[in-house]
């Protein structure tokens, strides 16, 4: 087995950069995570390229931005012309498995609009083997439930429903029956039948997704008192202030989003209210740092370990209360920051387990990573850059500076038939961010820019965008922004050109 090469891809959902024991949070535990760090990289600065799940998912999967593959909200249709890494990974033998799901929506030119999979709203990429699905209907793990003796309710979403009236109550799902669970019994099943060949396993995590409310015991994990309270302005009205968008999001994001007997506004929680919600959310990751030692001690009981590449991440992050938010969405670092390790089995990355890396890093970064590992060249439609080089210890003198991700708050399948926010056509509702260690540059296309000094204002709670001293900073920023925008568009084709010899390769 010894040239064997496996890659485990493990993404969770709605995990934020910053919630990590390793990295220094003051209070989650993580240790099965952290002993994955100290074998491997950690990248600290690692940012996806746009939110929700969709737009997130596609960057990762196809290393490109959004503005180039134009997943712009979940339910968006991907591109049937778009590569992926699953089809990188067919051309050279593999089989790509997924648990999970990449909440993909399909090309309606090349499938009939009465497909049933337009009807779930996390479809699966094109070149991925579903092994077992966790689409966020959930319908395959209700099924399962079912299988395992578990009396489901019609409105499935109920067993996330308290199971007592107490503050800290735990859902109505033991933990042995939680999505959870079923990711990684699927996958543990996944990987005992492929033993003796070489296998790639996307697995999906449903959490630490909303319901934020965790099954017995991980419910009690942590004392609300002891989490970090949120960062944010005095007052959702204050908060507001700062712009038209995020006044917006004060009197629209709805606490029912976040736990199934949610009532009122995100933006009405009082501290206590999000000290909780940020109890649950770090009892769902504590459960999920369990499966994931689960996962290793599997791999290393069975020889697996040092043969398989682990690549960790999230797809998007989540405000938790920070700036008066829930939900990933606007322009705030909490929502697209989120972590990434990568554990190298081989030699040649021993000088570097345990370290940390503090430069930028995308989403796009993961799928040439991966195809380097395995020695395949990254596609030319891929924006991203192999990040192999940190591991292997020569990390490049000219990597990227900033990191740049992109939103699109125009209303979708759950609120279609509503007019777009602010007065604004469907096709303005998109905003792109600049942000490197010192400044953080906000574009709008039809609503005021935004800047901020992240030297003097790390939380961003002051738009310098209109501020004289800072105008020719704030003009430096659109520029960088316009030349990024320029570099990276669409190029699938405009390597190849014809010739009087006929059609050459030109890069």
């Amino acid at each position: 087995m010894a040239d064997i090469k496996n890659v485990l891809f493990i993404v969770v959902d709605q995990w934020r950069g910053d919630t990590v024991s390793f990295l220094g949070h003051p209070c989650i535990r993580t240790p099965n995570l952290d002993a994955l760090c100290r074998d491997g990289v950690t990248f600290r600065n690692h940012y996806v390229q746009g939110a929700p799940c969709a737009p997130a998912r596609a960057s990762l999967l196809t290393g490109q931005y959004v503005m180039t593959h134009r997943v712009v909200q979940n339910g968006i249709p991907l591109d049937a012309r778009h590569n992926n890494l699953a089809y990188e990974l067919q051309r050279i033998g593999y089989d790509p498995a997924l648990i999970g799901y990449t909440t993909t929506a399909q090309d309606p030119r090349e499938v009939p609009e009465n497909d049933p999979r337009y009807r779930v709203a996390g479809g699966v990429m094109p070149g991925f083997t579903p092994i077992a699905r966790l689409d966020p209907a959930r319908r395959p793990y209700f099924d399962w439930l079912r299988q395992r003796g578990m009396d489901v309710p019609v409105e499935s979403d109920d067993i996330f429903l308290p199971a007592d009236d107490s503050p800290d109550s735990p859902s109505r799902v033991a933990a042995e029956n939680s999505d959870t669970s079923y990711s990684t019994e699927h996958a543990l099943a996944y990987m005992r039948g492929m033993e003796t060949k070489p296998w790639f396993l996307h697995l999906g995590y449903y959490r630490p997704h909303p319901p934020f409310i965790a099954p017995a015991p991980y419910n009690k994990t942590y004392d609300p008192a002891d989490v970090p309270p949120p960062v944010r302005a005095a007052s959702p009205a204050v908060e507001g202030n700062q712009h038209p968008l995020l006044a917006y999001y004060m009197g629209w994001v709805q606490q029912s989003s976040f736990f199934r007997n949610g009532t009122g506004l995100a933006s009405e929680m009082g501290e206590d209210g999000v000290r909780r919600t940020r109890a649950a959310y770090y009892g769902l990751i504590a459960e999920l740092d369990e499966h994931l030692g689960r996962i290793v001690a599997y791999l290393k009981d069975r020889g697996q370990y040092d043969n398989t590449l682990i690549v960790f991440t999230s797809d998007h992050g989540e405000q938790l209360g920070d700036h008066h938010l829930l939900g990933k969405l606007g322009y705030f670092d909490e929502s697209y920051h989120i972590p990434l390790v990568i554990r190298d089995p081989r030699a040649s990355a021993n000088n570097t387990r345990g370290q940390v890396v503090e430069a930028f890093t995308e989403a796009v970064d993961v799928m040439p990573t991966i195809l380097d590992w395995l020695g395949v060249k990254r596609p030319r439609d891929c924006f991203g850059y192999s990040m192999l080089p940190f591991i292997e210890g020569d990390a490049p003198t000219d990597w990227r500076q900033e990191v740049h991700w992109e939103f699109d708050f125009r209303p979708y399948f759950q609120n279609a038939g509503k007019p777009p926010p602010l007065r604004l056509a469907r096709d303005q509702c998109g905003l792109a961010v600049i942000r490197d260690e010192h400044f953080k540059y906000v574009h709008f296309d039809a609503l005021p820019p935004l800047f901020f000094d992240l030297k003097q204002d790390p939380h961003q709670y002051e738009n310098r965008a209109d501020d004289p001293t800072y105008t020719g900073r704030v003009l430096d920023y659109a520029q960088k922004m316009l030349s990024w925008r320029m570099r990276h568009a669409e190029r699938t084709l405009t390597g190849y050109s014809a010739s009087p010899d006929g059609l050459i390769r030109t890069a």
